[in-house]
């Protein structure tokens, strides 16, 4: 069993407990402990076993093994995936750069050739025409302030 530990050793301290569960059977644990801050979870799931004594004698080490492997095809894939994300990450910040130096680059451009064409004569700026609801009233009541008064009349167009 311990020939078999030995892989997950390398790079981590791992417990080992064995508990009484009743007359007849054990049960061990062997539990990985993590190996730093940012290491994931699933590398320090533990293994738990229970049996008679003759079954864990037999059959333990095997287990153990094939724990082992598990453990060591995750801690693989993990740093594989980890790789490809780092990768992917770059890629894109570098895409991203490049992106912005092609901005930056054009945004200089233009001022230079704003400068070859001759700028467009500009007006004096028109009104804008909008929509009114008393647009009307407003053009009546301005022809009625510049007609000349008679006698008769106010300002409002009533009589006094």
């Amino acid at each position: 069993m311990f020939v078999e530990l030995m892989p997950v050793l390398a790079g981590r301290t791992v417990m080992i407990t064995v508990a009484r569960e009743d007359d007849k059977t054990l049960r061990v644990n062997v539990i990985p402990a993590k190996s730093g801050a940012d290491e994931n979870p699933a590398l320090t799931t533990p293994l738990s076993y229970t049996g008679t004594p003759e079954e864990l004698d037999a059959e333990l080490s095997k287990q153990v093994a094939s724990y082992v492997e598990c453990h060591r095809a995750l801690g693989s894939t993990l740093v594989s995936a980890k790789a490809e994300m780092d990768a992917a990450a770059k890629a894109a910040q570098e895409e991203a750069r490049k992106k912005a130096e092609e901005r930056r680059k054009k945004t200089a451009e233009k001022p230079a050739d704003n400068s070859v064409a001759p700028a467009p004569a500009q007006s004096a700026p028109q009104p804008a025409a909008t929509a009114s609801l008393f647009a009307d009233a407003r053009a009546d009541a301005e022809s009625r302030a510049n007609a000349p008064t008679t006698g008769g009349e106010g300002g409002c167009g009533m009589p006094e």
